[in-house]
């Protein structure tokens, strides 16, 4: 029996791998505070309530290690990393000049009009959510947003890099919460982008995305101080 050659355009479906599996599951913890920043996380406890072997959870704990999310203390184990000054402000620096760079893409490649769009349904799902501006949803809609802008640059390098901070900003995003006693000032930034975006104005676009940044990073920086 021949079998036919698969049609064209197809890829082969990738399996992830165990210790893939169990990473993923790691980020997402971090990235939502169920582990906390400086929380320790005990090998044979996790691998408990996992339901996995020590082998894989381990090799996943050292791919969060090499990714800066966990830190090793000798003698002591392994950490949910701190969010220190000086990580948050290269967290914001980095953030920064991955969004401007998937920014100025979308505007040169005239795909305004769609950016737009996908940026203004995520505002859209923060103002559905404008009476509970500390959630850990209005946290998911603000990461939306800026997940939206960069996968809209097309650019697989950069949506690499940035979905690698992004459980960093996520962990920055909970931290500044408490600072937000309302939503609209959240919603303005955020609509404005995204007007800037549709009027492909590159200048008032650009500006208006790193005086966010700025606010964000001022933000974490209140919050930590008041902590």
């Amino acid at each position: 029996m021949i079998v036919p050659d698969a049609p064209g355009g197809l890829e082969p479906v990738v399996q992830e791998s165990t210790p893939a599996l169990i990473a993923r599951t790691l980020r997402r913890a971090i990235s939502d505070g169920t582990f906390a920043p400086g929380t320790q996380l005990g090998e044979a406890a996790l691998a408990r309530s996992l339901g996995v072997s020590r082998g894989p959870l381990r090799e996943a704990m050292q791919r969060l290690t090499q990714e800066g999310l966990l830190v090793s203390h000798r003698n002591r184990g392994l950490f949910v990393a701190e969010l220190t000054p000086e990580a948050v402000q290269d967290m914001y620096l980095l953030r920064t000049t991955v969004e401007t760079a998937a920014l100025d893409r979308v505007l040169e490649s005239g795909r305004t009009t769609e950016t737009a769009d996908a940026l203004d349904a995520a505002v859209d799902a923060m103002a559905a959510l404008s009476g509970e501006p500390r959630s850990a949803a209005m946290v998911a809609a603000d990461l939306d947003f800026h997940h939206a802008l960069v996968e809209s640059a097309r650019s697989p390098r950069l949506s690499r890099v940035h979905e690698t901070v992004l459980v960093e900003t996520s962990m920055c995003l909970h931290a500044m919460s408490p600072t937000y006693t309302d939503a609209q000032s959240r919603l303005t930034e955020h609509r404005a982008i995204a007007d800037a975006v549709r009027a492909a104005d590159p200048a008032r676009a650009r500006s208006l995305l790193v005086d966010h940044m700025k606010d964000g990073y001022a933000r974490v920086r209140a919050a930590g101080e008041d902590s």
